[in-house]
């Protein structure tokens, strides 16, 4: 019978279709993972209808043209989706999902804070996916049968679609990879459908006339754009942690940017170029139905399905790792049912944000910008961290207690938690959303939305100029196959 851990995670023995290991690192017989295995992953936490709307904002709202949309999609992805593969190189170096490798770098109660707002974050990260599987469900089920949404059937939809994602992400690694897999091919065959319908139905005049927008627009689009892989930052190593020590870091922020940019940049060019026929769709309430209406029936309905999958398996993906942190936080449950902690969550405000709220882009687009800026300031202390580190003591990461290598003061790495506090701050300074605005928004810095590099750069210098507080590290023992434990090749 497998032995429960401190942190309610299980101890698995070996690798098994439905995962049970939580936080423990992996050990190295175990790690059977592959570099290529993260592309399809990466295609799949893309597979949205959002970035169709997003793409749509960015001419409607931003003003770009189509030239700049194709700046914004080829930058977005190449940035966010670059930090998310650099991040993910701690995964295969300590084996533990990235949450619990910032017990490394904040201490054992340090890293409740930053664990607390990002797992927060992630909580509106769900909402929204789950509204839009919900919406995509209503929309087939108004194009085939002409049911019209109403309160009883939105909530439903949400049950039917927060429960299959449950089921997905409580499965762990190996449900997610197949699923991966299989919606990567789908996804992909329907959108080359999707693109050649659009070639011959778009008035290209219409498209390429458009006059070009300002270069703050084109940069705060960057931003917006970005915002979606940044949240991806800290669950990075969560995804490459059943890779070997031996696996080519360059590969690895190689597929991770390959994965996703395959999906982003034709997505969010065909909601510019959809933005011509539908000017409303970057202010609908309903971010799902346009498809309905700019596509013949029999592309729309099985294109919706698979999105719908798409959507899913993002929202499973996020649960994934939201497991990991909520038992970081000390949730003593396993992590499959740590799960469910965000799942109730993203019911009850998908059902406000689809009952109550009056503008679904606005609400999404301020969540974004606030995201981004939340996941700044941790992305530039753990990123110079990993600079100076090459292992880390997986006992130290489990143990919670004074006797654990990663207590240092009183639970708490001082130098960290200043640097990230700060640029928590400075971030939030410079930016602007609907219901908030900082003092310095109105700066060049705040205009063209980079809260969330200034969040980065400040966190970052200042964990790099700040004395450092080495913790205790144990002397390495042999490892299966005869390599020490924390040794790391790139």
């Amino acid at each position: 019978m497998p032995a429960e851990t401190a942190d309610g995670a299980i101890a698995a023995p070996a690798e098994t279709a439905v995962e049970t290991r939580g936080l423990e690192p992996v050990p190295d017989g175990e790690r059977t993972g592959r570099v290529r295995e993260l592309v399809p992953t990466w295609v799949a936490a893309n597979i949205s209808v959002l970035l169709l709307t997003m793409g749509a904002g960015l001419v409607i709202l931003n003003g770009l043209n189509i030239w700049q949309v194709l700046v914004v999609a080829i930058a977005a992805p190449v940035i966010s989706y670059g930090l998310v593969g650099l991040i993910s190189i701690a995964g295969k170096r300590g084996g533990a999902p990235g949450m619990a490798l910032s017990r490394a770098v904040f201490g054992q109660r340090g890293n409740l804070f930053p664990g607390a707002l990002i797992w927060v974050a992630r909580w509106g990260w769900e909402t929204i996916n789950a509204v839009s599987g919900a919406y995509a469900v209503l929309t087939v089920l108004d194009l085939l049968f002409g049911i019209r949404s109403n309160t009883p059937l939105i909530i439903l939809t949400l049950l039917l679609f927060v429960g299959c994602t449950f089921v997905v992400s409580g499965l762990g690694i190996n449900a997610l990879r197949v699923c991966s897999t299989w919606s990567t091919y789908l996804f992909g065959g329907f959108s080359v459908l999707v693109l050649g319908y659009l070639l011959f139905t778009t008035e290209w005049s219409a498209v390429f006339d458009k006059p070009a927008g300002s270069t703050a627009m084109m940069i705060a689009g960057i931003g917006t754009i970005a915002a979606g892989g940044i949240s991806w930052v800290p669950s990075g190593p969560d995804f490459t942690r059943y890779l070997p020590r031996t696996a080519s870091s360059r590969g690895m922020v190689g597929a991770t940017i390959g994965g996703a940019g395959v999906v982003v940049l034709p997505m969010v060019l065909m909601g510019a170029v959809m933005a011509v026929g539908t000017p409303d769709l970057a202010t609908a309430q309903d971010p799902v139905s346009f498809i309905g209406e700019l596509l013949p029936i029999w592309l729309a309905v099985p294109y919706l399905l698979i999105a719908l999958i798409g959507m899913l398996l993002i929202n499973s993906m996020s649960m994934y790792s939201a497991g990991f942190t909520a038992q970081t936080l000390g949730i003593k449950v396993p992590r499959a049912w740590a799960v469910s902690v965000n799942a109730v969550i993203s019911l009850v405000f998908g059902f406000l944000l689809m009952v109550v709220a009056t503008s679904f882009f606005g609400s999404f687009i301020s969540f974004l910008t606030l995201l981004a800026v939340a996941f700044s300031a941790w992305i530039g202390v753990f990123g110079v961290d990993m600079l100076r580190r090459r292992t880390y003591d997986g006992a130290a990461l489990l143990d919670t207690t004074p006797t654990s290598a990663y207590w240092y003061r009183g639970g708490f790495a001082w130098q960290a938690m200043t640097a990230w506090a700060l640029a928590l701050v400075t971030g939030l300074l410079f930016t602007k959303v609907d219901w908030f605005s900082g003092p310095l928004a109105s700066t060049w810095i705040g205009q063209n939305g980079l809260g969330w590099v200034t969040g980065i750069v400040t966190s970052g210098v200042l964990y790099a100029v700040l004395p450092r507080t080495a913790p205790v590290e144990p002397t390495p023992v042999p490892a299966e196959g005869g390599a020490p434990v924390g040794t790391l090749s790139n």
